[in-house]
């Protein structure tokens, strides 16, 4: 087991820490807040994204990807953390085309990987209902078979990028409870899209389907749901964890720079040696993160898809954890200041506590990292 970067790796690596950083960096995030960007993020810096390969970095190459693996895409996600840089990168390389490739027909894959990897098109995942976890369960939304095919009703919420999206990747239930999945246009006629508000400030929606007309093509069948979806899920959880490890290193960067720098009763706060301990802790928890998202990400490159979920579920239980520790900690030793917008610490904060529970938070994860070793 290796969790060195291949040459290429590194080259994905370096050139995304040097973009984000000059082209998405905090403040941008700050501006697209302020202005109250429809989207949550820059199209046409996006497109930059798509046009430098990002959309089909992990993508084998039978799909005309680089095939260069998650320990490289986790390592874009790591820079994306550090800036606080707003794309749609988790949604359209990561979470739709993976289940594209397991899931969909050829004919669904010819037509919309493409339109994926040019950024001329987006699709949005939308399975979860009312947690905010983006998890199938206790599904109210219904595919009813009818005289002419079928209909779809029902409401997903908490979908990531909805958006703007050109369509929908719905998990739905038949009347006789088996899960399906379908390709829904935006489009379509009684497919409603609003806008949530996020503390982040991020590209997210709720969507209603009233009686969508549905055919067979629209079916997503190549592979069961369930099995697609976990799939999925598990490869978007490991970014998620790498974005959470970068946003954090940065927060704690900062932090230890404002102990080294503020004055008070005549000496620097960082040679108070309480302060000392309690960023000492800190740095010992993010490395012990660094080598569990590490960890998941090499697993899913070797194909260890038996140990993916205890992998994925140990690194997001784990960020969770510090998503909030961490950053409590940030606020607090950056005293009054910390709780003052302009100061940069609090978009950290508010993107990480997203962070914290989309795709399950560290309780679910725990648990579910328990049932997986036997317990």
């Amino acid at each position: 087991m290796t969790m060195l970067l291949s040459q290429e790796q590194e080259l994905l690596k370096d050139s995304a820490i040097a973009f984000l950083a000059e082209e998405a960096p905090v403040a941008q995030q700050r501006r697209l807040r302020d202005e109250k960007a429809a989207l949550g993020f820059d199209e046409k810096l996006w497109q930059q994204m798509a046009e430098m390969g990002w959309p089909v970095a992990v993508l084998p190459e039978e799909h005309d990807g680089l095939a260069a693996g998650y320990l490289g895409m986790g390592a874009v996600f790591e820079a994306i953390g550090r800036n606080l840089s707003a794309q749609p990168l988790l949604s359209q390389a990561v979470m739709v085309p993976e289940l594209l490739i397991r899931a969909a027909s050829e004919a669904q894959q010819q037509q919309w990987l493409p339109l994926l990897a040019s950024g001329e098109a987006r699709l949005a995942l939308a399975i979860d209902e009312h947690s905010g976890r983006h998890l199938p369960e206790n599904l109210s939304t219904v595919a009813e078979q009818t005289s002419t095919g079928w209909s779809l009703s029902g409401e997903k919420s908490f979908v990531i990028d909805g958006v703007g999206a050109n369509g929908f990747v719905v998990l739905a239930a038949s009347a006789q409870g088996a899960q399906g999945l379908w390709l829904v246009p935006a489009d379509a006629a009684g497919v409603n899209v609003k806008p949530m508000s996020m503390i982040d400030s991020r590209n997210m929606a709720r969507v209603q389907f009233d009686k969508v007309a549905l055919t067979a093509d629209m079916a997503l069948v190549a592979m069961p749901a369930a099995k697609a979806l976990d799939e999925v899920l598990d490869r978007a959880r490991a970014c998620m964890a790498a974005e959470a490890l970068g946003l954090l290193r940065e927060v704690f960067d900062r932090t230890v720079t404002y102990l080294k720098e503020r004055v008070q009763f005549d000496a620097f706060i960082g040679s108070f040696q309480a302060l000392q301990h309690r960023a000492s802790r800190l740095y010992v928890e993010l490395e012990l993160l660094e080598s569990c998202v590490l960890a998941a990400l090499e697993a899913i490159d070797s194909g260890r898809e038996a140990k993916v979920s205890e992998h994925v579920s140990l690194a997001k239980a784990k960020a969770s954890e510090l998503c909030e520790k961490l950053c409590n900690e940030a606020i607090q030793l950056h005293g009054g200041i910390g709780v003052t917008d302009e100061l940069d610490i609090g978009l950290f904060f508010k993107r990480a506590r997203v962070l914290q529970r989309l795709l399950g938070d560290g309780s679910f994860h725990r648990a579910r990292f328990a049932q997986l070793k036997g317990f």
